[in-house]
């Protein structure tokens, strides 16, 4: 008799844990975000209570995104969906019209945060940058800013974990103070000031906050611009006559603007990682956006010749 009532008993309570454990994984947040350093900020500020799906599969190229049905059900099951704004996902508005989850939460990471112009384009978003510059994220005092929106948004759905939230989104946020002091420092100190890139114009916004001058022989924001022959011309004499020894590429294209101006330059290649978006490789490894800005730095470092 004994042995059944400890039996019984020993039922109900893994059957409870169970029930507990069902309960707070449905009690999770569900949310959704478009590029990486979103995912990677919801993660930091939400933790074990939140589940961060990334739209853009690993290794694929943000530009050459297309959204497929899946897609958008899988938003429409969502709790939370950040984008960057409308310059980034033109698509984004028109979309979220068709989404039936009247209760789906939707931020614009970019609110709040002023966005770089481009003379002679127009205004609106007829395609990816538009005139604007979406990559706000490079910019680590900008990044904080996207921070802060994020946990805004968890404490809005989820008030119980407010305080939880805030705290976490407190100190990520001191901990890309300090690496923002860090490129600060270590970038003040260089023999050359302009970052030469051959890839699409990304890092308008990091080089304007840390003293630098950027340059690429693509033609505005757009993922659609090519290099003209003089841009292309005029950018491998610039790198020549610099005297610096390094050319960078952008990640998860193949770099052939860069090769071709290294091939003409003698200029060793070097990523210089925008974040959109992680390989497999990375993501497995649980690569972090402060993992990647990190190793932007060394490798600036380097091909800047800073102390």
């Amino acid at each position: 008799m004994l042995k059944k009532v400890v039996t019984a008993f020993l039922f109900m309570f893994l059957l409870g844990g169970a029930l507990a454990y069902a309960q707070a994984s449905k009690a999770k947040l569900e949310i959704v975000t478009t590029l990486f350093p979103t995912y990677d900020f919801a993660k930091q500020i939400g933790k074990d209570k939140v589940n961060v799906s990334l739209l853009l599969p690993p290794g694929v190229e943000s530009h050459t995104f297309e959204l497929k049905p899946a897609d958008v059900v899988r938003i429409s099951k969502a709790d939370i969906f950040i984008y960057t704004g409308k310059y980034m996902e033109p698509w984004a508005e028109d979309m979220l019209k068709g989404v039936s989850n009247k209760n789906l939460i939707v931020i614009d990471a970019s609110k709040g945060i002023e966005l770089a112009g481009e003379e002679g384009h127009d205004e609106e978003p007829e395609h990816h940058g538009g005139g604007k510059d979406p990559h706000i994220w490079v910019d680590l005092g900008k990044a904080q800013i996207m921070v802060n929106t994020i946990a805004t948004a968890l404490t809005e759905k989820d008030q119980v974990n407010k305080a939880f939230y805030l705290k976490n989104a407190k100190e990520y946020n001191a901990k890309l103070a300090d690496l923002d002091e860090r490129f600060k420092e270590t970038l003040s100190t260089c023999k050359h000031k302009t970052i030469i890139y051959g890839g699409h114009f990304a890092f308008g916004y990091f080089a304007k906050r840390y003293g630098l001058e950027h340059v690429s022989p693509y033609d505005g924001f757009s993922p659609n611009a090519e290099p003209s022959p003089k841009a292309l011309a005029e950018l491998i004499n610039k790198l020549k006559a610099s005297g610096m020894k390094y050319i960078y590429y952008e990640e998860l294209l193949d770099p052939k603007v860069a090769r071709v101006i290294s091939q003409e330059t003698g200029a060793n290649l070097e990523l210089l990682h925008g974040a959109h978006n992680v390989s497999k490789d990375e993501l497995s490894r649980g690569c972090t956006f402060i993992d990647i800005m990190e190793d932007n730095l060394k490798k600036l470092r380097v091909g800047l010749e800073c102390q």
